[in-house]
């Protein structure tokens, strides 16, 4: 039978922090993960959004447990207050679900001179995760959840020589690069987390084409040109609602089947039910995944800790 929110087992007591909640499918995560009876902190960069989402949960789940947490991934100094303040109410996280993103966007720099697509859909959470990794290791098998798309692959790994495409921006080239980075992230999390013999789990998850506002202000953006205009077109006519198309995230987040180092994904890649999917382009993948590491540290000067204590 197909998985779906009914199989999500009961989470009373768990807490699971969601990045771009307030919408699509960050929405539809926390409201599932919310439904199920876990503490939901909803990260997102705008607080009113996030707030109507909140109204929008607490309809379907009166007693839904639900916390807004304004975060600007565009802002590491954002990012770590952020997580500061999650740490300070929440010693012990259960799911961490990196899930916001921009998509094909107009060449752009975030608050720290990254550019923009880079910097939110992999930067930004690089240094989230580093800094509640401590909290991720108090808890009982806790799991990461990062979410890719079918962009990673046609993207290239980052080049240490010019991490922000200068000279050589595109938005597809941007956007397919920033994918492919959450895909070695979550793949090259999960090794460490082997490594050090701890219990957290990292899972990688791709939704498919689904229709949420990620199109939308693609077009608006204008950086993307006709081949904008076709995906909006093609996810508004054929693609799935965001409920279906959080179905992989929340199978990695919650099924107890589910191991780290893990795909979960659309059966027929863009479509279908959330199934386990092989891992792909292994050749080279652990250079690619140490090349990554390297430049992600440099850049926002946080590593990842996987002995530190609880802050």
């Amino acid at each position: 039978m197909a998985w779906s929110v009914s199989d999500i087992p009961e989470l009373t007591g768990r807490i699971a922090v969601v990045t771009g909640a307030n919408s699509g499918l960050g929405l539809e995560a926390a409201r599932a993960l919310a439904g199920a009876g876990a503490t939901v902190v909803m990260a997102a960069r705008d607080r009113d959004k996030a707030q109507a989402a909140h109204q929008h949960i607490l309809a379907d789940h009166p007693r839904a447990s639900l916390e807004i947490e304004e975060m600007d991934l565009a802002s590491l100094a954002s990012v770590r207050a952020a997580a500061t303040r999650i740490m300070d109410r929440h010693p012990a996280i259960d799911i961490l679900m990196n899930n916001a993103g921009v998509m094909a966007t107009p060449e752009r720099r975030t608050e720290d001179g990254f550019e923009l697509q880079f910097g939110v859909n992999h930067l930004g959470h690089w240094v989230l995760s580093a800094r509640l990794l401590p909290a991720l290791l108090h808890a009982d098998s806790a799991r990461v959840v990062t979410v890719t798309s079918t962009g990673h692959h046609f993207g290239r790994r980052v080049d240490p020589e010019n991490p922000h495409l200068e000279g050589r921006y595109n938005p597809w080239r941007a956007y397919n690069r920033s994918k492919l980075a959450n895909y070695h992230f979550a793949l090259g999390l999960d090794r460490e987390f082997e490594r050090h013999g701890v219990t957290v789990q990292s899972l990688v998850a791709h939704p498919g084409l689904v229709r949420t506002n990620l199109q939308v202000r693609t077009v608006e953006h204008g950086g993307a040109g006709w081949s904008g205009r076709f995906w909006q077109w093609l996810a508004r006519h054929t693609g799935m609602d965001p409920a279906r198309g959080a179905l992989p995230q929340l199978r990695a987040a919650t099924d107890p089947r589910a191991r780290g180092g893990q795909m979960f994904a659309p059966r027929f890649i863009n479509f279908g039910r959330p199934v386990r999917r092989p891992i792909l382009r292994r050749l080279g993948l652990r250079q690619s995944i140490e090349v990554l590491w390297e430049v992600s540290q440099d850049l926002t000067g946080e590593a990842l800790e996987f002995d530190a204590p609880p802050r």
